[in-house]
């Protein structure tokens, strides 16, 4: 399944072409392409479908969204073994 999930802009490339920008998903971070959002800024929050920021969503949505997720399971469906990990670094619990 391909979700389309909230994510914080955490650094833009400028340079890029097509322009791209690293977005943190909850700790998991990956590449996406802000063309549709050229005037993103970082700290905002977007939700990236497909590696596509489609969309600016506000910070209270894309945590509401990302905790219903992770309750569903569909997190770890979509970024697999990374996102378990990146969530028990988070609570302090080590992976082993």
């Amino acid at each position: 399944m391909c979700l389309a999930v909230p994510g914080k802009v955490v650094a833009i490339d400028d340079g890029a072409d097509p322009l791209t920008g690293l977005i943190d998903f909850g700790g998991v971070r990956k590449q996406a392409c802000l063309e549709y959002l050229p005037d993103v800024r970082v700290g905002e929050y977007v939700i990236v479908h497909v590696g596509f920021a489609l969309q600016r969503l506000d910070e209270e949505s894309a945590r509401a969204s990302l905790e219903l997720f992770e309750q569903l399971g569909l997190l770890e469906e979509e970024f697999g073994d990374a996102w378990e990990q990146a969530a028990r670094q988070e609570s302090g619990s080590e992976v082993r």
